[in-house]
């Protein structure tokens, strides 16, 4: 399973969430083995971390330009806050 496949099952999984089977699996396949202790904060962090990143995703950030146009120094020292 490459990276593509892997990202196509997070972004198909909906609200069912990654297993602790399934989260200590693809700890291995990736060369990152858990303790069995560890397998359902894991699952339970993707889950969380999936969520934030479909709200991330359903934003509309319209006309607001990309990070790199950013110069750091380049705001108002004066500026009200």
């Amino acid at each position: 399973m490459d990276n593509t496949d892997i990202t196509d099952k997070i972004d198909n999984m909906d609200n069912v969430g990654l297993t602790p089977q399934e989260a200590a699996r693809g700890a291995i396949r990736a060369g990152l083995p858990l303790g069995s202790d560890r397998h359902e904060a894991v699952a339970s962090t993707a889950g969380h971390i999936h969520s934030v990143i479909a709200t991330l995703r359903e934003l509309d950030f319209g006309d607001t330009p990309p990070a790199m146009s950013y110069t750091a120094g380049q705001e108002d020292a004066d500026a009200a806050l």
